[in-house]
């Protein structure tokens, strides 16, 4: 039997909050970014994660974020509700369940460096102000400190609605033993795309990812093929995967500016972002408009019907 599944499904896409041209948030563009997404393949939505420029939203921006993702779409919502600072994490996290989410993404605390122990207080403290699903998010490059397996494990087995975990570690083999400790109702999410197929190899049921803003197709057939035992076409959609994943963060352009870049290319919205995240360059949307003139390409090959979703206007042959 394989891992039990949490109700967020496969395709979990860490949305983008799209802006203004004068960096104000672009509310109405929530809707039809949300509406693409359940076009496209994603089968939850986390909201006002890293992708989401958390860090640049005020706190009633996010929540105002949080109402107009759970209104736009009948997809489960994941609120990011997390940040260095305990106290004002669990107090987001208690308005989360009144809003309609229906998880709660909890970010490793950054920053700080804090001990095993104080990054288990955290968590503890956010548990306990929810009892909705809490979705671990351990990305030690961006945060500066790695969650130890026992902390984790330790959170599982006295918070049950500690129930998975989105891997940004990049570290497969130490997911595979996780896996192997943990629990059969605890589950695993690749929080790399391009690391998909390796951490589902070792048991994780799916992948948190920002591809999947325009590739969620492709990452359902992915999936799909792998759950069905045919490893040959999973491999080969993963490598057609290749040039989003290569797209997606450059050392000139890390996420979520690509994210930004491919979302005006796909007519969604503007490729605005906050400082310190600086805007995409009309290279980068070239590029964008690159990635999706191959996707639609190779799709016919593969059999994935790969389409614009929702958006006003996109590159086509």
């Amino acid at each position: 039997m394989g891992r039990a599944l949490v109700s967020f499904g496969r395709v979990v896409t860490a949305m983008a909050t799209p802006f203004k041209v004068d960096s104000s948030v672009d509310y109405e563009a929530i809707s039809v970014l949300a509406t693409h997404l359940k076009a496209t393949g994603t089968t939850a939505i986390v909201s006002t994660g890293t992708t989401g420029e958390a860090g640049t939203l005020t706190d009633p921006e996010r929540v105002e974020v949080w109402r107009k993702t759970v209104e736009a779409t009948d997809l489960p919502v994941i609120v990011g509700s997390g940040s260095n600072d305990t106290a004002h994490s669990a107090e987001l996290t208690k308005l989360a369940k009144d809003l309609g989410a229906k998880g709660v993404l909890a970010v490793v605390p950054y920053y700080s460096r804090p001990s095993q122990d104080g990054i288990f207080g955290h968590f503890a403290q956010m548990a306990e102000a929810t009892d909705l699903p809490i979705v671990i998010y351990d990305i030690p490059i961006r945060t500066g400190r790695k969650l130890e397996h026992g902390t984790l494990l330790r959170l599982a087995e006295r918070y049950p609605h500690v129930c998975a975990l989105k891997d940004a570690t990049g570290e497969v083999a130490n997911a595979a033993q996780l896996i192997a400790d943990a629990s059969e109702d605890f589950t695993v999410y690749s929080g790399d795309d391009s690391l998909t197929l390796p951490f589902m190899s070792v048991g994780a049921v799916g992948v948190v990812g920002v591809a999947t803003h325009w590739a969620g197709q492709f990452f359902s057939a992915m999936i799909d093929a792998f759950e069905k035992g045919d490893v040959g076409l999973a491999s080969e959609i993963n490598r057609v995967l290749g040039r989003s994943y290569r797209f997606e963060s450059q050392s000139e352009a890390p996420n979520p500016i690509p994210t930004k870049a491919m979302i005006e290319a796909l007519g969604l919205s503007t490729r605005n972002c906050r400082l310190p995240i600086s805007d995409p360059s009309d290279e980068l949307v070239a590029q964008a408009e690159g990635v999706l003139l191959d996707l639609q390409a190779r799709s016919k090959k593969l059999g994935i019907a790969f389409d614009k979703g929702v958006g006003r206007s996109w590159p086509q042959k």
